[in-house]
């Protein structure tokens, strides 16, 4: 694992700490591949940030995706996207030709704007699987050590992720619950048999996920020789159909059939009227809470080789979350279940030293939200696109914000600032203008406008999306909650990021004194927890 960044940078940040970043999530990266990687491409953006003295880079998560290709619907809390393995490494490294990859090259150009899902996961399946056709036959014989070295330390979740990517695939990817019964009840015979019959496949899956570590591993210790910290996105929920609820259901409220009892979902809200039903699995608090929270740990661990710092998604939840009836057709029928609160805080905080979080406690918060946050000093989320509704005491206001706050602009919920100002109503088009204390201006100067409010706050850290710097509209939304598929797929191409924005944003960071190599920064015990 990388080191440290040399003076740490991790919440709860300190009264006179301040810091700015953009968020952008790996997908998005340019690439010759269809699909935003962890090769050059993310150094190249590092070297960016860098130029224009930002101090974080914040990504969405990291982890395999299934249905509708969302990071929130991962196959795993542990394991890593293979998207985002760079093929151009992997030629580096003499486990890929070039001439694997010529077909996506020609391919790629027709979809530069976008990722094309639908090209891309078939072409890094079958570059992941000549990686595996030439590490086998022995090329880079000196990564086998490591591999080895990877393969034991990873094993309490690399094995059985492995083993159900391995079924998945040869029950045509198929929900796991509508696999063999003996294999849904994980019985001993049936996965022995499994694990001898699907050996390769199964290897193969455990190289994917030692090459993509090890350049994750890099990059992290790129941005970090450049001053810049990462951070990542830790989904509150596990999707229904991941190796996390078929290798561990005593996790979960399930019933005999191992189905789940409730799903997961929030009440009617700013993004839907008749709330949101999301589908997840619930969790069994109370079997978690007899280990010390030891899977919740490890999956923080997880992520944590990987970023500095976590954003806690959907945080309202480690107080209470919103419990439907599994069946339901709306989310209006859920009512609100307890979760595990700050004793869930206290075992991380023994476990880690510290707690490198910030919390997503947006939508419905309600005072016991407000007190677990505050009791842990772990930052709160605010928005600027939710500040102008013309109340005083709105809590996305800059003047009601605590210094320990991280505010954005957006984020990859929302619409970007362009198109919120295109959609907005004309009293909070007033608001906002009225706030800002200057003439109305149009559509064209909302998000720089945004951008100086955020920057110029109290909050200690000030993040927008890549998208808001870029001043661009509708076309760059990355993902419109509740609708099922055509999200994530946005990507920026190099002739986008003109030199112009990078300057406005060092002018705008180092007029706001928010530079990164000039912030002050401190010691925090959760230095232990991304070391």
């Amino acid at each position: 694992m990388p080191d440290a960044l040399p003076i740490t940078k991790v919440p709860p940040f300190g009264p006179e700490y301040r810091a700015s970043g953009l968020l952008l999530h790996v997908t998005s990266l340019p690439s010759p591949y269809g699909i935003g990687d962890l090769g050059r491409s993310a150094l190249s953006w590092i070297d960016r940030l860098q130029d224009a003295r930002q101090g974080w880079w914040q990504s969405l998560p990291l982890g395999p995706t299934g249905y509708g290709n969302s990071p929130y619907q991962s196959l795993s809390s542990f394991a890593g996207n293979g998207l985002l393995i760079s093929p151009d490494s992997l030629i580096s490294d003499g486990l890929l030709k070039a001439n694997d990859c010529a077909s996506q090259l020609s391919r790629d150009s027709h979809s530069a704007g976008a990722v094309d899902y639908d090209s891309v996961i078939p072409f890094k399946h079958q570059m992941l699987g000549k990686a595996w056709t030439y590490f086998q036959a022995g090329e880079r014989k000196d990564l086998q050590p490591a591999y080895d070295e990877f393969c034991a330390k990873e094993a309490h979740w690399l094995e059985d992720y492995a083993l159900f990517r391995a079924l998945k695939a040869k029950c045509r990817d198929a929900y796991y619950l509508e696999w063999p019964p003996e294999l849904v009840r994980r019985e001993g015979n049936a996965l022995s048999t499994a694990r001898r019959e699907l050996a390769s496949e199964i290897d193969q899956v455990r190289l994917a996920q030692f090459l993509l570590f090890r350049q994750a591993d890099q990059v992290k210790e790129y941005a970090h020789s450049k001053g810049v910290a990462l951070i990542g996105d830790l989904p509150f929920f596990v999707s229904p159909d991941s190796s996390d609820v078929w290798a561990n259901p005593e996790l979960f409220l399930l019933d005999d059939q191992r189905r789940p009892r409730f799903v997961a979902g929030v009440p009617p809200d700013y993004f839907s009227a008749q709330g949101q039903l999301w589908g997840n699995p619930v969790y069994n608090w109370d079997t978690l809470r007899s280990t010390g929270y030891r899977w919740c740990i490890d999956r923080i661990r997880a992520l944590l080789s990987h970023v500095d710092v976590i954003r806690l998604d959907h945080f309202r939840g480690f107080a209470a979350a919103w419990h439907v009836p599994a069946g339901a057709s709306t989310a209006q029928s859920g009512q609100w279940a307890p979760g595990p609160g700050a004793g869930f805080f206290q075992a991380v905080e023994k476990e880690l030293g510290g707690l490198p979080f910030i919390a997503e406690d947006l939508g419905l918060i309600t005072p016991d939200v407000r007190a677990l946050r505050d009791e842990f000093q772990v930052p709160g989320t605010r928005v600027l696109q939710f500040a102008f509704d013309g109340h005083a005491d709105n809590p996305y206001l800059p003047q009601n914000f605590v210094h320990n706050t991280v505010v954005y602009t957006g984020t990859h919920d929302n619409a970007t600032t362009r198109e919120w100002y295109e959609t907005l109503a004309d009293d909070q088009r007033r608001n906002f203008w009225n706030y800002l204390q200057r003439a109305p201006g149009d559509s064209a100067e909302a998000a720089p406008a945004l951008m100086r409010l955020a920057w110029s706050s109290g909050a200690a850290l000030a993040i927008a999306p890549l998208q808001d710097l870029l001043n661009l509209g509708r076309e760059a939304r990355m993902n419109v909650p509740g609708r099922p598929d055509g999200n994530w797929r946005w990507r920026y191409s190099e002739e986008m990021l003109f030199p112009a924005a990078f300057e406005g944003l060092l002018d705008l960071t180092e007029s706001s004194k928010r530079p990164a190599g000039s912030e002050i920064s401190q010691k925090s015990g959760a230095a232990e927890a991304v070391s």
